[in-house]
C-alpha cells in the first residue's frame, strides 16, 4: 500500500524568518501563505510610543498573543466611535481597554474593531496571526517600503494602502515615544 504524498511542515527556530524593520515596528514572517492556507503568522516588535489606531477588517480574522512587554488593546464594538482616543471608549455590556502582560491573548473576528498601542518605555513582543493569508503579508511589505522610502511619510499613501488591505481605520495611527 502506497501511502498518500503529504507535505512536510514547517519549523521556525527562534530568530529565524524573514524580518522587515522600521522606526515604527519589526515584523518577522514565521508562516506565510506558502506554508499554511489557515494563517499568516508573525512575530512584531511594537516600540515604545506606538499606536497602531483602532481599526477593523471585513474579511480577514486576527489573534494576538503578547510575549513580552504591555500593550493596551481592545477588541470590541464601542457604544460610541470616537474618532480620537479609542482607550476611552466603552461596550455596550461595559468592556473598556485592557492592559495586556505576557501570556495575554486577543482574538478579533471579522468586523471588530481593535487596537493595540505600547504605553511604556520598553518594546513589546507580540506574536500575531492573520487568517487568510497572505493579505497581511502582502500589507506588511508594501507598508515598510513606504516607511523606508525617506524622511517624510507620505500618510496619503499608507490610508490608501490600508483601505486596499482591508483595513478601515478609526482612530489615527501614531508613533510618539514616551517623555523621559
Amino acid at each position: 500500500m502506497t501511502l498518500p504524498m503529504v507535505p512536510d511542515g514547517l519549523v521556525v527556530a527562534p530568530g529565524e524568518g524573514r524580518t522587515l524593520v522600521t522606526p515604527a515596528q519589526q515584523v518577522t514572517f514565521k508562516a506565510t501563505g506558502e506554508h499554511s492556507r489557515a494563517a499568516s503568522s508573525f512575530e512584531v516588535v511594537v516600540p515604545p510610543g506606538f499606536d497602531v489606531g483602532a481599526h477593523l477588517h471585513t474579511r480577514s480574522e486576527e489573534l494576538f498573543y503578547v510575549l513580552e512587554g504591555e500593550l493596551d488593546v481592545l477588541a470590541f464594538e464601542p457604544l460610541v466611535r470616537t474618532r480620537h482616543n479609542w482607550r476611552e471608549w466603552e461596550s455596550p455590556t461595559g468592556k473598556r481597554c485592557v492592559r495586556a502582560t505576557a501570556g495575554t491573548v486577543i482574538v478579533v473576528p471579522r468586523g471588530c474593531p481593535h487596537a493595540f498601542a505600547n504605553p511604556s518605555d520598553k518594546p513589546a513582543r507580540m506574536f500575531f496571526q492573520a487568517s487568510p493569508p497572505p493579505d497581511h503579508e502582502y500589507y506588511f511589505e508594501e507598508l515598510f517600503a513606504i516607511l523606508n522610502s525617506g524622511p517624510n511619510v507620505d500618510r496619503e499613501a499608507i490610508a490608501d494602502l490600508r483601505r486596499r488591505y482591508d483595513i478601515e481605520q478609526l482612530t489615527p495611527m501614531e508613533m510618539t515615544p514616551p517623555q523621559r
